[in-house]
Parts: C-alpha cells; structure tokens; sequence
C-alpha cells in the first residue's frame, strides 16, 4: 500500500516573547536565534519546520536540550500555537478548529504518552487505562472491557486493581501506553516516553513498542534526546537543531550520508556495525561469485561480520523474506563502517 502523508507541517515558526508577531519579519528575514534574543529580547523556538509524515509509520523528532523538539510535539495537537505555519492532519488544517472542535479533535485523533507518566494517583491502574473512553463518555462496561484488554496486550494483566505507587516505572508507562491504546486513537505523541527509565527498562518498552507497530500500524511522534533509541524506533528521523531541521530521512541513509558537520558529529560515536542494515549497502541483482550463503535483508552488519568470521573475501546473497534481491560484498561492509566525511569536515581537516 502506497504511503500516505497523515500529517503535514509547512513553514512552521514559533518565537516565544511578549510579541512574536513584531519579531517575525526579522526572523523571516534571517536573523539568528542568538541575535534575536539579544535585540529583541525573544526566543526562536522553531525555524521553517517542513516536516511530513507518513501514515503508520515512526516519526522520531531529535536534537540535542533546547534544540525544539517538544515545542514541536506540542505544536500536533495545539497545545502551543505557533507564531507562523501550517499543520494538516488528514488534509485538515488543524489551525482553523474553533475551541470545540479541537476539544473533539484531541478526544478521538491523538492519545499522549508522558514522560513522567502522568498517571492519576488515586485511581487505579483499569481506571487510568480507561480514562480517554471515560472523558468521551463510554459506559464503564465499554471502557473497562477495552482497558483491560490492552493491558493484558502490554502484559500488565492482574495488576487492574493496583495504584500506580504499587508500580515500577516501566510498569507505570506500560499504563500509559495501554492508555494511549485505550482511546483507539489514529496517532500516538510521545514526548521522551522512555527517558525517565532505567536502561534495560527503557529497552524493553522500545521493544515492545516496535512489537505493538507491527500489529496495529499506528502514526507515533516520537521525542527523543537519544540516537541509539532514534536510530532503533525511526522509519523517518528529523533532526533539529536551534529550532531548525538540520536533516530527516530514513535514518539508515542518515547515517550513511550526513549532511553536514553537526549530522557528522552527532553520529560519529554510534556503533555503525550495530545499527546499519544490509539493505543500506547491499548491491541490486545477483552476483554468482563466491557467494558463501544467504543473508536477510534486515540483518544487521554485525551479525553479518559474525556470520562471515571476518573472511573480506566473501560475498552473501540477500534475501526478502527469502526471495533475492541483491547481494552483499564484505569489502563493501568495511568501507561502510568508517564514518562518512561532509565536504565541509575534509576542508576543515585539510587547514
């Protein structure tokens, strides 16, 4: 099925200040984030955000503290108003609802996953888990059915009747995320949704949120200040910096390819073996020398290199749920696990 762009941001600005809408034509015009809060005393959160994304599908907003990614976030369901833009929702130009119509908008289109969980302390875990059916005004039997089956779905089966001080954390966001479930919604936000978690904790909610995408395809916004968990939830990666997208992309080409200084830094230090898969290098077609066996094309390139015993002599063929589709040469693996170079960071190096 082909993509479909379920939400869509155009030429989105946010200046935060006693009044923005003075300060936009100088912003419009090319003043920096630093020079306008020294001259005018405001604050660019976001800079000509252009971002679309795709129906089903992880979109991972990242960057570095003040760099606007939850500024951003909050933008999606007009918890902030931006100072200048656009943001479509299924065609729908979510700016233009009166105050009732986005009441209803928020109900049914989104559910919101915390980073401090947000959970009510004196209701139980069922009641919490049902709350979005309960503010649309579901009977209780309707409601209870549905918390009660996703709780069981992010195995939190037994604990209904427990208050969330009666938790540990990861037990705490598996509520809401079972909330999240609960409201039925098309898209899910979630703001730094693992951040507060341990970090075996953290990567089984990442797990069992990428087990959950596969069964039910929904549209995640997902804040992060980590590339390790960018790079493993993203289908698309939109990177800001200073309120501005620096670069976005499927992360695999991202990686391979960075834009510029800033991308090169910001993933100089990852384990490229580890993340990188052999789609992202592998050659279309056949190549019938030397092939020592077959490959998926998910695989990652440390799984390769194990297969292969580091033997750079060898080539693999890769396979689509077993179906070929190209072939991998281990020179070529090498060569991707060095670091690319922008022509900017050659030029630098060369001084």
């Amino acid at each position: 099925m082909a993509n479909r762009t379920q939400v869509s941001i155009r030429g989105l600005y946010k200046i935060f200040g006693s009044n923005p809408d003075a300060a936009l034509p100088q912003v419009l015009a090319g003043m920096g984030k630093e020079e306008l809060l020294q001259e005018y005393d405001h604050v660019l959160g976001l800079k000509d955000i252009n971002v679309d994304m795709q129906a089903g599908e992880i979109t991972v907003v990242m960057g570095l503290s003040g760099s606007g990614k939850s500024t951003l976030i909050r933008h999606v369901n007009r918890l902030i108003e931006p100072t200048a833009g656009e943001i479509d929702i299924d065609g729908n130009n979510i700016l233009g609802l009166s105050a009732t119509e986005l009441l209803r908008f928020r109900q049914t289109m989104m559910s919101m996953v915390f980073q401090k969980f947000a959970l009510f302390p004196h209701r139980t875990v069922l009641q919490n888990a049902a709350m979005a059916l309960e503010v649309r005004g579901e009977d209780i039997s309707k409601r209870e059915a549905e918390a009660h089956k996703w709780l069981e779905r992010v195995g939190l089966g037994g604990y209904q009747n427990h208050y969330p001080y009666q938790l540990s954390g990861g037990m705490q966001q598996r509520v809401g995320i079972a909330r999240a479930l609960t409201s039925n919604s098309d898209i899910m936000l979630m703001d730094e949704a693992f951040s507060a978690l341990d970090p075996l904790i953290r990567t089984d909610m990442q797990n069992l949120l990428l087990e959950l995408q596969t069964e039910l395809h929904k549209t995640i916004i997902f804040i992060t200040h980590d590339l390790d968990e960018a790079l493993k939830l993203a289908d698309h990666l939109v990177i800001l910096k200073d309120g501005a997208v620096v670069q976005q992309g499927e992360p695999q080409d991202i990686l391979l390819n960075p834009a510029d200084p800033y991308i090169e830094d910001f993933v100089g230090d990852i384990n490229r073996a580890r993340v990188l898969r052999v789609r992202s290098i592998m050659h279309p077609g056949e190549d019938g020398d030397h092939i020592a066996g077959d490959v998926d094309q998910n695989a990652t390139l440390e799984s390769v290199i194990e297969l292969s015993a580091g033997n750079t002599q060898k080539n693999y063929r890769v396979c689509a749920d077993g179906v070929p589709v190209g072939f991998l040469d281990m020179k070529e693996l090498v060569k991707a696990l060095v670091p690319a170079r922008t022509n900017a960071s050659r030029s630098r190096a060369a001084r």
